[in-house]
């Protein structure tokens, strides 16, 4: 409702109404709320969480590893000890994962006793327009690759830092595994496939003496960095895997068949075409 202007009210009914406009605690309009801000690891459990929510009891579950995949490892674990899930055979990808699972009662089993799994659930280091993958940055790549080829439908769930134009685009590592003898050599034929692309070989080394770090199935690692798009991918994996000494690559073409990202905007879930 409208105030009259003081000059047309009286003196009484000015300064009444004088008053009450410069009344200091008069009460403000509430504060808008700012959008929380997640951290990287809360949006890691968010896209793990979310991958859970397919699995149903009695399938036979490849388990990732990794920071994300450790996540969904956990959720699994919480939902058979509460009962929501039963007779769950799990299939762990490293020693690693498969010590976490033990130890949250998960029954396991191998490829041997289970040799086609009805989902995996695995992060990814990378992953391109095409849902391809760079994965191995955690130095289970060959474990990872062997489960989640034998699994009906591999989920991927990742942060949103981890999309890219193209795969080797976040210039960080895309691993190759090979065994011990005369790595140095193989590690220079590495590098001379893909000069075109700027790439630059690193033997992956722990702990203060850089020793080699040894894969679980007693292997090295080249870390292979890359300045430009490698190009046709098939091509890149067909000529890494031929060449003696190598034994499996991080990337995973074409085996993704849904992708969770969780990012600032929420969870968006594609399925591959």
């Amino acid at each position: 409702m409208a105030v009259a202007h003081p000059h047309y009210l009286k003196s009484s009914e000015k300064r009444k109404d004088i008053e009450q406009l410069m009344v200091p605690n008069a009460p403000l309009a509430a504060p808008i709320p700012q959008p929380t801000i997640l951290s990287q690891e809360e949006l890691k459990k968010i896209a793990a969480f979310k991958a859970v929510e397919f699995v149903r009891s009695g399938m036979v579950l490849g388990l990732g590893t990794g920071s994300t995949a450790k996540h969904a490892v956990d959720r699994i674990g919480e939902l058979l000890k509460s009962g929501q899930l039963k007779n769950i055979v799990g299939i762990p990808t490293s020693m690693k994962t498969h010590e976490q699972a033990m130890n949250l009662g998960i029954p396991l089993s191998d490829l041997n006793c289970h040799p086609i799994i009805d989902m995996a659930i695995d992060g990814a280091d990378e992953v391109d327009p095409e849902m391809n993958l760079v994965k191995g940055r955690g130095g289970s790549l060959l474990r990872e690759k062997m489960v989640e080829t034998a699994s009906k439908k591999f989920i991927v769930i990742v942060d949103e830092t981890k999309l890219v134009d193209y795969i080797g685009g976040s210039r960080l590592a895309m691993p190759v595994e090979i065994v011990p003898f005369c790595w140095k050599f193989t590690l220079q034929r590495l590098e001379m496939l893909f000069t075109d692309a700027g790439c630059v070989g690193r033997l992956r080394t722990e702990g203060e003496r850089g020793a080699p770090y040894v894969s679980d199935n007693g292997n090295y690692i080249i870390d292979l960095y890359f300045d430009r798009d490698m190009g046709d991918l098939k091509a890149a994996s067909d000529a890494i895997l031929r060449l003696a000494g190598v034994v499996e690559h991080g990337m995973f073409i074409d085996m993704a068949t849904t992708l969770i990202v969780a990012g600032k905007n929420g969870v968006t879930i594609r399925n591959k075409d």
